[in-house]
């Protein structure tokens, strides 16, 4: 599969499963032996592990998070995607910016992803340019 291809339909699963709590659906292009870094200090080994974290995050959410993904900047086997959320933990609103970096293998499923980002406390809208025609 094209790297650009894999790394919208990346983008397309999380904007789509993210409110959903779609944890199937993200999990599911996560490659069986891949690698999930939450950040360098939590790494998330293996479908399960992904499942893991991604439900964990999932049931601390008391409303559907509002989400954006930019468009993947691609080089090789490699992507970079940015994205801008607002969860609702305990119903309060946390916005949280970041890069995530991927590589896929030949399938298009993601071998090692790790996430950069930043927490604030509040809601706090992306800056329109970032995200123009994606959401």
């Amino acid at each position: 599969m094209d790297t650009r291809e894999a790394a919208k339909r990346w983008a397309d699963a999380w904007a789509q499963g993210w409110p959903a709590k779609d944890v199937d659906g993200i999990v599911g292009l996560q490659a069986e032996n891949g690698d999930h870094w939450a950040s360098m200090f939590r790494p998330y080994r293996g479908r399960e592990g992904l499942r893991a974290y991604v439900q964990e995050c999932f049931d601390e959410e008391t409303r559907p998070a509002e989400v954006w993904f930019g468009e993947p900047q691609v080089d090789g086997d490699s992507a970079a995607v940015e994205y801008w959320a607002v969860t609702y933990p305990d119903d309060q609103p946390l916005t949280i910016s970041g890069c995530t970096l991927l590589r896929f293998d030949h399938d298009g499923l993601v071998v090692e992803a790790r996430d950069y980002s930043h927490v604030q406390q509040g809601r706090l809208l992306p800056p329109a340019a970032l995200f123009a025609g994606r959401a």
